[in-house]
């Protein structure tokens, strides 16, 4: 796709969001359940079901998909096909990139062993190696513009709720 087309694409999509802006706001969701033994949460994902776990650092024993991990590839995901929409739209051509989503957890918090240390994963990096002919100054652009457009970064600013209810 190019920079033509992305734009042919999303002109009628944008005039909508501007004359209703009530139209943009686009449900997402995800399902999971019980299905498993042991502790584990098995989500539907878009490839399959996913059966995540305790880490091994809080217990178990690695065969489980770990819900950090997780959350590091649905950022990075978000995060490459903005990035890759950044660049289509700026008309930059990258012949080949590789992504990478970093960060740590501190156990102490999720076992609750300290009460002192905050439960969560962060601080977290995101790199893209690319091959291209941009110039430095476009390759900025690329990174503040996917970064300010990336959904599930920003969704990382704020707790999520959890809510426990009967049916």
């Amino acid at each position: 796709m190019d920079r033509t087309e992305l734009r042919r694409l999303q002109a009628p999509l944008r005039e909508r969001y501007a004359a209703d802006p009530a139209s943009a706001l686009t449900p997402l969701h995800a399902t999971a359940d019980f299905r498993d033994d042991g502790v584990t949460c098995t989500v539907d994902g878009f490839a399959g079901p996913v059966r995540a776990g305790l880490h091994p650092a809080t217990g178990g024993d690695g065969s489980d998909a770990c819900s950090g991990d997780l959350l590091l590839e649905a950022l990075l995901a978000c995060a490459g096909v903005t990035l890759r929409s950044v660049a289509t739209a700026m008309g930059v051509s990258l012949t080949g990139v590789r992504g990478r989503a970093e960060s740590s957890f501190d156990a102490r918090g999720t076992l609750g062993t300290d009460r002192e240390v905050p439960v969560g994963v962060g601080p977290v990096t995101v790199t893209f190696t690319v091959e291209t002919d941009a110039d430095d100054a476009a390759l900025e652009r690329l990174a503040t513009s996917t970064e300010r457009y990336c959904v599930v970064g920003h969704s990382l600013k704020e707790v999520p709720r959890v809510r426990v209810v009967r049916p």
